[in-house]
């Protein structure tokens, strides 16, 4: 019995004359009295393998059920191809339909906006747009456990239910089985926690780094790679309520080592992507970005220019350009303001590092200045922000004052003051917005259209 081959081995193939079995979904279907050509795609692929059919050999209502979207597997022989643009074709022997689409199927064969495929995203991966994103989804995955693999790094996973903010900025989701119509309360009328399954208030996680410090203090070097959830309206094309994270924390590492792991990998990333989906990355810069190549090579042909956040407010400032938002000391950098300083001022990817304190994170290692921290953002083209990091506070007095200053609950905290109590060491660690990496990598323009069923406010569908 023949076994199914999938298409991108079909394709790669020089065996003409062989017998093949193939199975997919079809894209298109066209001919006349005298011959049908379909055009299948079983997703291996962006390519379309086409079946040659000849009517004289089929059941007429066969064929006629053979439609945009149904399913079919077809045995036959592989030869070479007339047809320009494809090496090779199947000639079919026996057709099965195993599944029909009637033409209520809202693929059909014409243009179809991003925001129309939104609101189908069951059925998007089948179009050759999220067929390739989707491929390249997976590429980018394979290669972040490839590159820490090789590193040295383990794998550490953090929790996703936790009791602790690791930002501040408590835009978190609630995790409780409390009955929401009669909760229980304290004496003081407070929501009696107490009795909720985990017996305190929980969230969903912000961030795997404060567990992943703990790794690192044991393990020396750790990433994190998963879901993180923020509870922020924001309907932008860069933001999601639920999107994945990539978090490597690293004992012994300062800033500079961080800046290093930081570009090598991103480096690695990419290029990974130009060696390996060729073929997906062609289709999406012919469609949707013709410098999609480029701005890829850009990033893996280049230096990454480092320099503090208070030179990068200056030329910011006497640059002459007219920005939506303010600049100056002491405000965070808007996308534009990022863009300006790698597409138009350096013309390289940046890292700025030195943030003042107040616009960063509690856990940001204090420079000696007393104003800034030792944070890392590195820039690139058309993104902006595409990885945020720091040198960790290794200090436990400087720590603790500065969660005390900010609000930070120290009490519940206590099990991270005491990496710095038994053994503290000096730490550094980094986080990369998975989608933000595949927004750069496809050349899409929307957070939304790089993972397979997006969260956004008001929209859980799917």
């Amino acid at each position: 019995m023949t076994q199914r081959t999938k298409i991108v081995q079909i394709l790669a193939s020089k065996e003409t004359g062989a017998p093949v079995l193939v199975k997919g979904w079809v894209r298109t279907k066209r001919g006349n009295k005298a011959v049908s050509f379909i055009a299948l795609n079983d997703g291996s692929t962006i390519n379309n393998i086409q079946i040659v059919a000849d009517p004289n050999l089929f059941d007429e209502e066969l064929l006629k059920n053979i439609t945009t979207g149904a399913c079919i597997s077809v045995e036959g022989t592989l030869v070479d191809s007339p047809a320009s643009g494809q090496g090779v074709e199947v000639q079919a022997k026996t057709i099965e339909l195993l599944g029909g689409a009637d033409n209520t199927y809202p693929l059909q064969k014409k243009g179809h906006t991003l925001e129309f495929l939104r609101e189908i995203a069951h059925l998007r991966p089948r179009t050759n747009t999220f067929g390739a994103i989707l491929r390249i989804r997976h590429a980018m995955a394979y290669a972040i456990h490839e590159y820490f693999n090789k590193k040295g790094f383990c794998y550490w996973h953090s929790p996703l239910i936790t009791a602790s903010d690791c930002e501040g900025a408590g835009s978190m989701f609630q995790v409780t089985t409390l009955d929401l119509q009669n909760p229980p309360k304290t004496e003081d009328g407070q929501i009696n926690y107490a009795e909720d399954f985990f017996a305190s208030h929980t969230n969903l996680t912000v961030s795997g780094q404060l567990e992943g410090e703990l790794g690192a203090m044991a393990l020396g070097e750790i990433y994190t790679f998963g879901p993180t959830f923020r509870a922020e309206n924001s309907n932008t094309p860069r933001h999601l309520a639920e999107f994945w994270m990539v978090e490597p924390e690293m004992a012994f590492y300062d800033i500079k080592d961080n800046m290093d792991l930081a570009e090598d990998s991103i480096k690695y990333f990419v290029k990974y992507a130009l060696d390996n989906c060729a073929d997906d990355l062609a289709f999406l810069e012919k469609m949707y970005d013709n410098e999609l190549t480029d701005r890829l090579k850009f990033v893996t042909e280049n230096d990454f220019i480092r320099l503090p956040y208070t030179e990068g407010v200056e030329i910011l400032e006497k640059s002459g350009k007219k920005f939506e938002f303010p600049v100056g000391w002491g405000l965070d950098l808007q996308s534009e303001h990022e863009r300006y300083l790698v597409e138009e001022h350096f013309k390289k990817p940046v890292i700025l590092t030195d943030y003042p304190k107040e616009i960063k994170s509690f856990y940001m290692k204090q420079n000696d200045d007393g104003k800034t921290v030792r944070a890392m953002d590195v820039l690139f083209p058309k993104i902006g922000e595409i990885i945020g990091g720091s040198e960790r506070e290794a200090d436990y007095d400087k720590l603790y004052n500065r969660m005390v200053e900010m609000g930070i609950p120290t009490d519940s905290m206590s099990w991270y003051l005491d990496t710095r109590r038994f053994g503290s060491a000096p730490h550094s660690g980094f986080g990369l917005g998975f989608e933000r990496l595949l927004l750069f990598v496809t050349g899409m323009a929307n957070i939304r259209d790089v993972i397979p069923f997006p969260r956004t406010p008001r929209n859980a569908e799917f």
